[in-house]
């Protein structure tokens, strides 16, 4: 499929926010995911639907945010399917006896702990927390989520109290 002609600025401005927000959305889609490849996969197909649309959005931010939350979502459905599919090893097991390999354990279960407490939390509790935690403002979580801006303080702060309570209560039960 051919891309449309645009002119020379539109693909600068493209560069531009490709060099401004890949590395963001992309983190925030690993955070979200817990899978690196799927959320470069995520992110490069966000910036060609952008290239396919030949013209910059009013906020290009926002636009970019909520593109990559739409394919994530389309996304959901496989990737619950692979995780109940696929058990990791526990990482204690296979670091047992090596130098350093205490620290890389506590490591390990301390971001375990946080998964597991991200996982239990709402989905917009999840999204919430972590787009802000990219950096995103106020105005870019409401467009991305489709809420009201001016409820993104009191719901960042009920998230951030539930995550907390689900972090300190964190179990190995699943």
């Amino acid at each position: 499929m051919a891309l449309p002609e645009t002119p020379a600025s539109f693909h600068q401005d493209v560069a531009a926010l490709f060099r401004d927000h890949f590395s963001r959305i992309s983190r925030y889609l690993q955070r979200l995911s817990g899978d690196p490849e799927l959320a470069a996969d995520i992110t490069q197909d966000t910036f060609v639907r952008l290239q396919r649309r030949g013209a910059l959005p009013d906020a290009p931010g926002a636009w970019l945010i909520s593109v990559a939350l739409n394919l994530f979502r389309n996304e959901a459905s496989t990737r619950t399917r692979r995780r109940r599919l696929l058990e990791l090893r526990p990482v204690s097991n296979a670091l047992e006896g090596f130098p350093g390999a205490e620290g890389e354990i506590k490591s390990h279960e301390a971001r375990r702990r946080v998964r597991r407490a991200l996982d239990r939390l709402p989905e917009r509790d999840r999204h919430l927390l972590l787009l802000q935690a990219e950096g995103y403002t106020y105005r870019e979580i409401a467009t991305a989520l489709r809420l009201n801006e001016a409820s993104i303080g009191v719901l960042l702060a009920r998230a951030r109290r539930s995550f907390r309570g689900l972090y300190g209560g964190s179990t190995d039960a699943p």
